[in-house]
C-alpha cells in the first residue's frame, strides 16, 4: 500500500501533527508545495481553518490532484475555533472525484496566546494512533 502525508500550516501546529502521523506509519510528512510523485492509495491531508475556510493553497492542491492517482483522502488538522476542516476538504475532493475516508483526526492548535502548547504530546500520540488504525 502506498501512502503519502501532506499538510499546510501557517503556525506549525498542523505540521507537528503531520510529522507524528508520518513517523507512526513510516512516511515522510511533506508540505503541500511538494506534489505527489506517484499514485497513492491513501493521502493523509492536513490543514486548518483560516477565517472560517481552508486556505486557497489547500483548495488549489486538492483541485490539482488526479482522481486516478489518489485512492482516498484522510483528513486531519488543527483549529482554534472551528471543529474540523472535513466538510470543506470533502467539498473540494468531491469536485475532483476523490473519495474521502469518513474517519479523521482533529485537535486544537495554538494561535497567538490561545491554546498555548497545542497540539501537545497527548494530541500527537493520538494522531499517531489514529494513523495506525487507518493503515492497519
Amino acid at each position: 500500500m502506498k501512502i503519502a502525508v501532506r499538510y499546510y500550516t501557517r503556525t506549525g501546529s498542523t505540521k507537528r501533527l503531520a510529522e507524528a502521523i508520518g513517523q507512526a506509519i513510516g512516511v515522510e510528512a511533506l508540505p503541500i508545495s511538494v506534489p505527489l510523485a506517484e499514485p497513492v492509495d491513501i493521502l493523509f491531508l492536513g490543514s486548518s481553518f483560516y477565517t472560517f475556510d481552508i486556505d486557497h493553497e489547500v483548495r488549489d492542491f486538492i483541485r490539482g490532484l488526479d482522481k486516478n492517482k489518489v485512492g482516498k483522502i484522510v483528513n486531519f488538522g488543527t483549529a482554534v475555533i472551528m471543529a474540523s476542516t472535513f466538510k470543506k476538504v470533502k467539498e473540494e475532493a468531491d469536485k475532483v472525484g476523490i473519495r474521502m475516508d469518513k474517519r479523521e483526526f482533529h485537535c486544537k492548535g495554538e494561535y497567538k496566546d490561545i491554546y498555548t502548547g497545542k497540539p501537545d504530546q497527548k494530541d500527537l500520540d493520538k494522531a499517531a494512533a489514529f494513523a495506525k488504525t487507518i493503515v492497519g
